[in-house]
């Protein structure tokens, strides 16, 4: 080390310890409420010409697309050798290894090697997926295994999808909320204590693909969200009951996180899937029932998620690029007119202001404002300073990560960590 999520997913509101006042730490996949979106304020708002600066490359995270959990003064992440996956925390002030342990055998895949999801943090223990349904849970403080399963196993009856398992799994109090796939119920719920099975949703079957689990309250009822290759879909949290199915085909792989504000669902697949925006109402006593508003081929997300600032989603479609869109109406209200100078296809996040857009492909960065009422308006650029000499034979899946004042971004065995706070 130096000083100075095929198409992965890299897959409501969630109850996780919160972080103390005045820390913006990212405790699981797209941040705290599983939405890309970050609180924090006090950030640059236009970059230098070479970036903002780089405080330190680690060299040593493996092969893997996983994302980051940041608490405190620590990261967590997972990587692999070609033998083992393993989850690792560094101590991001001296860009050390604090501990790494392994979880399973290693993943392989024409499209992309080693494992796929963002550890979870909740309290004072770590919870991470690797790509073949190694499932462990890891005290924070040396790694130590407290408990492990396999979502493969007789019992759980799940199916490693054809890319791996890429789920980043929820805790939801005192649940581990998963997806098997299977004959045994789509979705399940483990004790977090001890990972025995607390029920499987078995009115629904299909098979896991790559998006991860949100909390949603639509039509009046708390649910857990869902996609798979068939269908968008809400369960209840107390016993996985189906509470509503919405019948959607995405071929080949479904992978972003569904989007949910109040009582609409909002969900986005590549391959020609397009996006499709349902409103969910109450139909008696312990019911949903949905309604389509819409679906069309604008936002066609390969992988790199969408998120959603006030009434707008923003991200890039394979058929029109990076664009902004309404919500409530799927109105595309920008693309970039001039593609020749727009950022090619990658992944974002957001915070105070601004989309953080990661190439996949060439490694830049763009810094946008995220305003609909403009179209792709830049304040900064830059390229990461190397790039992995591991065998990458996807693109840089892994989404940017906005935590306390700094940007995280991965490119294989490569971290880079950098400054982005504003100064006093």
């Amino acid at each position: 080390m130096t000083l100075s999520p095929l198409a992965l997913a890299l897959a409501g509101l969630t109850i996780l310890a919160p972080a103390p006042a005045g820390r913006h730490d990212w405790l699981q996949w797209r941040g705290p409420n599983r939405d890309d979106v970050s609180t924090e304020t006090g950030l640059l708002k236009s970059w230098p010409k070479d970036g903002p600066k780089l405080l330190w490359t680690y060299t040593d995270a493996g092969i893997g697309y996983s994302g980051f959990a940041v608490v405190g003064n620590r990261l967590y992440s997972m990587g692999g050798d070609e033998k083992k996956e393993f989850v690792f925390a560094l101590d991001i002030e001296k860009c050390s290894l604090i501990w790494q342990q392994e979880i399973g055998d290693f993943y392989t895949n024409g499209n992309g090697d080693g494992p796929r999801a963002t550890p979870t943090v909740d309290g004072d223990y770590l919870y991470a997926l690797g790509a073949k349904g190694d499932l462990v849970c890891l005290d924070l403080a040396k790694g130590e295994k407290k408990w492990s399963v396999s979502l493969t196993s007789k019992e759980i009856g799940g199916g490693v999808p054809g890319w791996g398992y890429c789920e980043s799994v929820l805790i939801d109090g005192d649940k581990l909320i998963c997806t098997p796939g299977g004959k045994n119920g789509t979705m399940a719920a483990l004790d977090k204590n001890d990972g025995k099975i607390l029920w499987q949703s078995k009115e629904i079957t299909d098979g896991a693909h790559y998006s991860s689990v949100v909390i949603g309250n639509g039509g009046g009822m708390r649910h857990y969200v869902q996609m798979t290759g068939e269908s968008v879909f809400g369960v209840d949290p107390a016993d996985g009951k189906l509470l509503w199915k919405y019948p959607r085909k995405g071929p080949t792989a479904a992978v972003p996180t569904p989007v949910v504000k109040g009582d609409y669902v909002f969900a986005t697949s590549g391959y020609g899937a397009g996006c499709h925006m349902v409103s969910l109402s109450t139909d008696g006593p312990g019911k949903i029932k949905f309604k389509e508003e819409y679906a069309s081929k604008d936002m066609d997300n390969h992988h790199g998620g969408v998120v959603l600032v006030g009434d707008y989603l923003y991200g890039y479609s394979d058929s029109k690029g990076w664009i902004c869109q309404e919500l409530k109406t799927g109105k595309v209200v920008w693309p970039e007119k001039d593609r020749v100078k727009q950022l090619g296809k990658g992944s974002v996040t957001y915070a105070d202001g601004h989309l953080y857009c990661y190439d996949e492909g060439k490694g830049t960065v763009a810094l946008v404002e995220a305003d609909p009422k403009e179209q792709w308006k830049e304040v900064g650029r830059f390229k990461v300073p190397q790039e992995t000499k591991k065998t990458r034979k996807g693109g840089i899946w892994t989404h940017p990560v906005v935590a306390n004042g700094r940007l995280y971004l991965r490119d294989q065995d490569l971290i880079f960590c950098f400054d982005i706070k504003e100064p006093k």
